[in-house]
């Protein structure tokens, strides 16, 4: 029996498992890296970091690109410590995914602490739950990156003081895609905030319900092309804005707008008092199709149509 090459039988002997040039490193009780932060300083391009259940007073910077953090089953969470004075997750590299975590309590001086800060490139984030942060996801100003989040959980985020925080807050960056996600019970600021070039928000719940003091659901505060479809939404009684679910170009159109599509969403305004369900501030008309309204709600403020 030929004995195995030394690089195989040390990554064996240490729990890495390995195919072609990428590892699993396993993080846990009884795993070689007791910490993701440990894990994270290990891998190399293109790894996958196994997170397995349990609760981690750790955060880590990602300069790694091609990476996967991954949660495997239930509850492998991280609590409570921010890198950097930024983020539990500070993803540097490219082309990283987040998927199946917890991250919660995160709180840093300057009241703008998140789950995630993505100031690399290209940014996936699957199945992950956001739980009592400043805010859920923090993007910097990467002009060709993309950001996914895809069946992603938000719940009791969002701070303001003195700058607003929100689930999740996207600077100048190619695109932000939201699908499968819910939002419900946000503290302060908005659900979504976008400065996108592309902003799509798909098939989400997003909710105030009976605690949640959100100002707007979505705020689009630059323009950019925005895609609102299949969406439950619900304006709830102790919304901090009273009048607007959907607010388009507030603080001053800066970039191309060549597209506003909101169609097929459920939308609830709870008040006693009527809301707009669009303010469009930008010259390109928004398409309001097929939405189906609960409560006293004006559909549209600006340019556009409703059909």
């Amino acid at each position: 029996m030929k004995s195995l090459p030394v690089v195989l039988l040390a990554a064996m002997l240490c729990g890495l498992s390995v195919t072609g040039h990428t590892r699993t490193l396993e993080v846990g009780a009884g795993k070689e890296y007791k910490l993701p932060s440990e894990a994270v300083a290990a891998a190399k391009n293109g790894d996958t970091i196994a997170v397995h259940p349990g609760k981690y007073f750790d955060c880590a910077i990602v300069r790694q690109s091609d990476l996967t953090i991954e949660g495997i089953g239930a509850g492998a969470v991280m609590t409570d410590k921010p890198c950097g004075g930024k983020a539990i997750l500070v993803t540097a590299g490219n082309n990283v995914t987040i998927k199946n975590l917890t991250l919660q309590r995160v709180r840093v001086p300057d009241k703008n602490g998140a789950g995630i800060r993505a100031e690399g490139g290209n940014l996936t984030v699957i199945d992950t739950r956001f739980l009592d942060n400043e805010n859920g996801i923090l993007g910097s100003n990467r002009r060709e990156a993309e950001v996914r989040v895809i069946g992603s959980e938000f719940n009791g985020n969002g701070k303001c003081e003195p700058q607003c925080a929100h689930d999740i807050y996207i600077n100048h960056i190619a695109l932000l895609r939201v699908e499968r996600s819910k939002f419900a019970m946000t503290r302060e600021g908005h659900h979504i905030k976008s400065r996108a070039f592309r902003t799509e928000v798909i098939n989400n719940d997003l909710r105030d319900d009976q605690e949640g003091r959100s100002s707007y659901l979505i705020d689009v505060p630059n323009g950019g092309s925005l895609i609102v479809d299949g969406n439950m939404m619900q304006k709830g009684l102790k919304t901090e804005n009273q009048a607007f679910a959907i607010m388009i170009g507030a603080e001053g159109v800066t970039q191309p707008t060549d597209e506003i599509m909101i169609k097929n969403n459920r939308f609830t305004n709870d008040q006693n008092l009527p809301t707009n369900f669009v303010r469009n501030m930008t010259a390109t008309p928004a398409q309001l199709i097929g939405n189906v309204f609960k409560g006293e709600v004006r559909p549209l403020e600006g340019d556009g149509t409703v059909r």
